[in-house]
């Protein structure tokens, strides 16, 4: 019987639990769950047998020390600005660390430390960034053996209601706070597209969505997420006159996302009359009223103004806009605003009531990668690898499922020594990738390629 392996899992939020459930499985992994509140930690870790519960602050350098320490390895599933911290301190301990988050710069200084202390630091293995870029490299690598030659690439990915389950004007629901998806329309997108370099300022993000086919059954739009102009480098395919990575919504959202941009509703400045602390009940009218700087707090008066702020031209598209603002409740006296401090927040708060996933609904994620390849013999086809799943009624979401187990599969195949290369990685080679994607397919995540 293998020996006894301990591993510190920091945080416990919802991509937390498939990923402690996959580790348990195993028989010989004792999981210490730590959260700053004790209770959190608790209320996961008395689900498994395996777990156990610690009250810790990671940004007490000392006792994060001490519990990195004490365990094999640490899963970093705790907002990314503190994974430096964790990997800094699995150096001085000579312990692994794995987390779902790309690698961002002050992870990639530690990259010598890292290698020095000969510790794994294993990163972006979720879905995306993860499962992603497992199944990109897969082809990518096959066209390059047989002698091809990548031409365009674009990978998009959604994490979406189901169908049955988008049953609200943006088609869109929350898993947890709605502040991350809002702040997301703010960045700038960065891709090659037919050999020029594109960027897109946040404010006209919406603007550049367009449809993307998949399946007839699903009427989605995508647009660029980030910088993804590098990963023409990243992925060795110096011949990509298109590389763009965006993310997808279903038709619709891009046009009602927009309307709430140019509302102003992204400003994040604290305000005196929206913060907790004010004093009073504040009617939704009378913020959007603030908002707009309207002399009426008069619904009608509001949406006349908002409809201006629509810049669509479909008659169609405008009436379900319309329908939406009405139904969101931000033109109405009659709807108290949650104050949290700035409009941004005041916005998050009401769509957190009004849009958090419901009992027994289900989630989706959808991912397609799309590449035009020009083969050795120079003949050129289109060949594209689809992933779908959807979540369980009343238990695992997609998307805490595609995040999680990923990163269960890395921790065991390095707990089991299979997993070896050192430094601050993320899975770009076959060694690394592909024993975690012969796993996939038995937790129910794969891939459905074409070519034509």
């Amino acid at each position: 019987m293998s020996a006894q392996k301990n591993i510190l899992l920091l945080g416990s939020g919802f991509v937390a639990e498939p990923c402690l459930e996959y580790l348990q499985r195993s028989g010989n992994n004792r999981v210490t769950v730590a959260c700053r509140g004790l209770d959190k930690a608790q209320q996961l870790a008395s689900k498994y047998p395996c777990a156990s519960a610690i009250s810790l602050d990671v940004e007490d350098d000392a006792a994060l020390d001490a519990a990195v320490a004490a365990h094999d390895l640490t899963i970093s599933l705790i907002p990314y600005t503190q994974h430096a911290r964790v990997i800094k301190a699995a150096i001085k301990s000579k312990k692994h660390v794995v987390t779902t988050s790309y690698i961002s710069p002050a992870m990639e200084e530690l990259d010598a430390a890292a290698k020095e202390a000969g510790i794994v630091c294993m990163n972006e293995i979720g879905l995306d960034p993860g499962i992603d870029h497992l199944y990109a490299l897969k082809i990518i690598n096959e066209v390059h053996a047989q002698g091809g030659k990548i031409l365009s690439f674009e990978s998009f990915c959604g994490g979406l209601p189901a169908p049955e389950a988008s049953n609200n004007p943006l088609g869109y629901k929350f898993s947890w706070s709605a502040r991350g998806v809002l702040l997301a329309l703010r960045n700038t997108a960065r891709y090659w597209e037919n050999g020029k370099l594109v960027e897109i300022a946040g404010k006209d993000l919406m603007d550049s969505a367009r449809p993307i086919f998949i399946y007839p059954a699903f009427a989605l739009v995508g647009y660029g997420n980030r910088d993804s102009s590098h990963y023409r480098q990243r992925y060795n395919i110096p011949h990509a006159e298109t590389c763009v990575r965006g993310s997808m919504r279903y038709q619709g959202f891009p046009e009602f996302a927009k309307t709430l941009v140019n509302m102003g509703f992204l400003d994040d400045t604290p305000r005196a009359e929206l913060a907790a602390s004010a004093g009073g009940d504040l009617a939704w009218n009378r913020v959007t009223q603030q908002l707009l700087g309207q002399a009426s707090a008069e619904p009608a008066a509001l949406l006349e103004a908002i409809e201006a702020k629509i810049d669509t031209q479909d008659a169609e598209l405008r009436k379900r806009i319309i329908h939406g603002i009405k139904w969101l409740g931000i033109t109405s006296p009659d709807v108290a605003a949650v104050k949290r401090g700035s409009y941004l927040d005041v916005l998050c708060a009401r769509l957190e009531q009004l849009m958090m996933y419901g009992e027994g609904e289900r989630d989706m994620i959808i991912l397609q990668h799309k590449f035009e390849v020009e083969n050795k013999d120079g003949s050129r086809n289109t060949r594209t690898s689809v992933t779908l799943m959807y979540g369980e009624p009343n238990g695992f979401q997609a998307m805490a499922k595609t995040v999680g187990v990923p990163c269960g599969i890395a921790t065991q195949q390095i707990l089991d020594g299979k997993l070896t290369a050192t430094g601050v990685i993320a899975p770009m080679t076959p060694e690394i990738y592909q024993p975690i994607m012969d796993l996939l397919p038995s937790e129910g995540i794969n891939a459905v390629e074409e070519t034509f």
